[in-house]
């Protein structure tokens, strides 16, 4: 049953793309918007060949290479001028190399790994595609919230994790409003909002489990 399911979703989605291509062709090509459908009907065999025999490494490498196939193939018929897509291949590689890694994924040089190669990636590409503007803070903050969040999880020190945190946001709302608005400071008052996440694991976590 599993051969004749994985069969039917091979014939059904070749089936399709024939059909979008001829339509495609027949009612003009100055636009090949067959293009779009084809590549989320090809996701289906894919998904349930590799879903079926449980080959979660393979599906995480199919799907990677189709999405940035995908990305790169709008990227030079759109807009060749930018090579936008730079900014979301690497996050999507990382996918399959998580998910080869397993269980050591969960590791914390995995996590400090990571985030370091994804903070330097953006930098890289600030400094030569765009240069105006430091906008690799942006992916920076949102990286570093793995080994941060990872570290405390696994010694749930969560009352510590929020002191942590407040000082690493409070941080990045200082940088941001230096590198954006510095004659402007508005950054206190969303730190200010940000404090109260520690008072409140002190007063209603940390210290009624002193009194206990």
């Amino acid at each position: 049953m599993k051969k004749l399911d994985a069969g039917f979703a091979v014939a059904g989605s070749v089936m399709t793309i024939v059909f979008l291509v001829l339509v495609n062709l027949l009612t003009g090509t100055g636009y090949l918007w067959f293009i779009y459908p084809s590549f989320a009907i090809l996701l289906w065999p894919i998904g349930l060949y590799c879903v079926q025999r449980k080959r979660q490494r393979l599906l995480s490498i199919c799907y990677s290479v189709l999405i940035i196939a995908y990305l790169i193939f709008e990227n030079y018929t759109n807009s060749p001028d930018h090579p936008w897509v730079l900014y979301i291949v690497y996050p999507i590689i990382w996918w399959p190399i998580l998910v080869f890694l397993g269980k050591r994924a969960k590791a914390m040089p995995v996590a400090w790994i990571g985030s370091i190669s994804i903070i330097l990636y953006y930098a890289v590409l600030n400094i030569n595609l765009s240069p105006q503007y430091p906008w690799a803070i942006y992916p920076a903050f949102v990286v570093l919230w793995w080994p941060l969040s990872l570290y405390h999880a696994k010694r749930k020190t969560y009352f510590l994790f929020s002191i942590h945190a407040s000082i690493f946001i409070s941080v990045f709302f200082i940088a941001v409003n230096a590198v954006s608005t510095p004659d402007t400071i508005w950054a206190v008052y969303p730190i200010f909002c940000v404090l109260w996440w520690p008072l409140s694991m002190y007063y209603f976590v940390y210290k009624r489990n002193l009194k206990n």
